[in-house]
């Protein structure tokens, strides 16, 4: 009976991971699938510089750069003309009146405006001030006396649109063109604090910009300046990994910051068990792509790679300490053998407990 029972025991226990050499198995093949890297201090460097894997999206961010402190008129901006004159029988305003009012005019394709008298003035590209100067010279050829003021309501062509992750997304009129990417956040009510690893998205034409807002606001070298048009969106940062086996997590973990390093995986994973794990089984799997390949040693030697961690040594846990995880890495806790023999001999002693139960109640 207790042969029977180890030797099915021994088959069949109950185990939420696999074994580090269940795992390695074939790696001791002639042409094995997959390479095996164990991580030490000697060879971190050469590692970390491997290529990027996993990468939904590259920080691409733009530098600040400086533009006009004043809008510039576009196309479907509203212009406000006023007009003064003092003079009796004016052409420009009524008999009792010295001022007339032109309100929201807007601004063509053709990029004029339509003002009585002189017809057509193209101000599209000029600050308000080059458009009420341009103005007043055309109202001085038929009245001479008349003073012009301008002033500019941006349109749909002059203003950015900010896009989830703050208090008041929506079309924001551009004040200027030296506008500030910190200055429209802050506008519209800041980034909410709720966000995970909040990345700043920046759409401009064809292209995307991105950047996580803490390294956002860490230098005023990455205030950028805004272009009409732009926009920009707020949102999580969608980058992962997966954990796996004798760990007090498996799940989808999502990246906390813009780094993370294998230790600091682990304790996102909610440890190895103690009862469980295999300190010196911890793993991080990976797969390159066919062209990151390569045969000098630096870089991938097999498109999947399995980096292994021995968690006992100072050499392992400092290794572990450097080795950054990258998006859709799998992070995996083996199991200890250990954990199957404590099994074995639980079931030996549950084996013999009954058997002194079943001598006892034959006595009796």
């Amino acid at each position: 009976m207790l042969a029977t029972v180890v030797s099915v025991g021994a088959c069949s226990l109950p185990r939420g991971a696999a074994l580090q050499s269940e795992v390695l198995a074939e790696s001791q093949a002639d042409n094995p699938t997959f390479q095996v890297v164990p991580v030490t201090r000697t060879n971190m460097p050469g590692i970390a510089a491997w290529p990027m894997t996993g990468q939904e999206y590259a920080y691409n961010w733009i530098g600040s750069s400086q533009g006009q402190n004043s809008s510039v008129i576009e196309t479907g901006d509203l212009v406000d003309v006023i007009i003064w004159d003092s003079q009796e029988n004016s052409l420009i305003t009524g008999a009792s009146e010295k001022v007339t009012a032109l309100k929201s005019i807007e601004v063509g394709s053709d990029g004029a405006i339509f003002l009585p008298y002189v017809n057509e003035v193209h101000v599209r590209g000029l600050t308000p001030a080059s458009a009420r100067e341009r103005v007043q010279s055309q109202f001085e050829t038929i009245v001479p006396s008349a003073q012009v003021q301008l002033s500019l309501t941006p349109g749909l062509a002059n203003s950015v649109d900010l896009l989830g992750g703050v208090a008041r997304p929506d079309n924001y009129p551009m004040l200027s063109r030296n506008y500030k990417i910190l200055t429209l956040l802050a506008t519209g009510g800041g980034i909410s604090p709720t966000m995970r690893n909040p990345v700043v998205k920046l759409l401009r034409g064809s292209s995307t910009y991105r950047i996580t807002a803490k390294n956002l606001y860490e230098s005023n070298g990455r205030n950028t300046t805004l272009h009409a048009r732009d926009t920009i969106v707020v949102e999580e940062d969608q980058r992962s990994f997966t954990a796996l086996g004798a760990s007090g997590n498996e799940d989808l973990i999502y990246f906390p910051k813009d780094q993370i390093t294998a230790l600091e995986a682990m304790s996102l994973m909610g440890g190895i068990q103690d009862s469980r794990a295999d300190p010196k089984g911890v793993m991080v799997l990976r797969e390159y792509d066919t062209r990151q390949v390569r045969q000098d040693n630096t870089g991938p030697a097999r498109q999947q790679v399995i980096f292994t961690f021995d968690l006992t040594s100072a050499d392992g846990l400092f290794a572990a300490r450097k080795f950054a995880i990258h998006p859709q890495d799998t992070v995996l806790a083996t199991e200890s053998p250990l954990t199957k023999a404590q099994t074995v001999f639980s079931l030996i002693g549950s084996v013999f407990g009954l058997t002194r139960q079943a001598q006892t109640f034959s006595a009796n």
